[in-house]
């Protein structure tokens, strides 16, 4: 199944403009926030903001960058999008005189982890959209934080059309492979020599429950509330035994120490060739979990869980050269 990239964003073009009601009033885990008329300077705070406002045809005046080497800290899925050649990058700790400097109207802050002093901070400058009561910092699920964006920028519905889009693309793929439905899977890194998963509480284990598989009960049972991560032993590997196992790579891109992880051979996943290793870009795209990057990871990310569920150890279509 082929899906562009970018035409989630050619729908916005086509699409026309809709009134929405001011001033608009938006409670979240820190209050409410109250936006007095519609925005035109919006500030991105989020890590991996920037694509929704894009998709949506506002250019954020602040970007914050979350990782990779890309000058405008945003990735190839995105960056036909901005026009600003030079955008004002928010890099580590939040700059605060960096953000009032661009006299943002609205800052965006869904996927931002601000505590409660910077959220303080943050509304001396404009009023902050915050992730709701009761959401993890990084637990929002991709087409709430869409919706949550353009309602406030002013483009609820335009924000709607975009989700319903991406919505079906996802239910053809679930549609077209009912042999994943209730199947398990994980999605497994190492960092610092450390195994880990994301919990149902993360954006990428959701979106792959909306191509019908399901998180392990295993990895949950880890955790005591909404985190969306969780380490375990290099020793014992077993939560992460599912029916599909999906590794993101090692900072680097270098996936050798996760290869040689001596408890990996005992994974029946890996034995049965029902891994997948991504690459630096597709995990970047999978784990932004946006309007634009959603249809650029399924594209790819398809084919690969093709061939790791094919019942052939031999097969993959992921970043390794040639199987083990």
């Amino acid at each position: 199944m082929q899906i562009a990239p970018f035409a989630l964003a050619a729908t916005f073009l086509a699409a026309p403009a809709f009134a929405q009601d001011y001033p608009l009033t938006i409670a979240h885990k820190f209050g409410t926030t109250v936006i007095e008329e519609a925005p035109e300077r919006v500030a991105s705070v989020d890590f991996a903001g920037a694509d929704d406002l894009l998709a949506l045809g506002i250019q954020p005046v602040t970007i914050r960058h979350w990782y990779g080497d890309h000058p405008r800290s945003v990735w190839p899925w995105a960056d036909p999008l901005l026009e600003e050649e030079d955008p004002t990058i928010l890099r580590g700790q939040l700059d605060f005189e960096a953000i009032a400097a661009e006299d943002p109207d609205v800052i965006v802050a869904l996927w931002s982890g601000i505590t409660a002093e910077e959220y303080e901070r943050l509304s001396l400058i404009a009023p902050v959209v915050a992730v709701p009561e009761g959401v993890g910092d990084y637990a929002l699920p991709w087409d709430e934080r869409a919706l949550l964006t353009g309602r406030a920028v002013g483009r609820e519905d335009e924000a709607v059309d975009l989700v319903d889009a991406v919505r079906g693309e996802l239910a053809a793929v679930a549609e077209a492979h009912p042999s994943w439905h209730d199947r398990t899977v994980a999605v497994a890194y190492l960092w610092n020599a450390e195994p880990g998963a994301y919990t149902s509480h993360d954006v990428r284990p959701q979106l792959l429950s909306q191509l019908g598989f399901v998180p392990p009960e295993e990895i949950d049972a880890l955790i005591a509330g909404n985190e969306f991560a969780v380490t375990f032993s290099p020793e014992d590997l077993s939560p992460i035994d599912t029916d599909l196992l999906i590794w993101l790579p090692p900072e680097g891109g270098d996936i050798s120490p996760i290869l040689d992880l001596p408890a990996r051979r005992f994974l029946e996943a890996s034995r049965e060739g029902r891994e997948i290793f991504l690459d630096e870009i597709l995990s970047s795209a999978f784990s932004h979990a946006s309007l634009l990057s959603i249809p650029y990871a399924v594209e790819r990310l398809v084919p690969m869980i093709e061939a790791a569920l094919d019942g052939d150890p031999e097969t993959h279509a992921d970043l390794r050269a040639a199987p083990e």
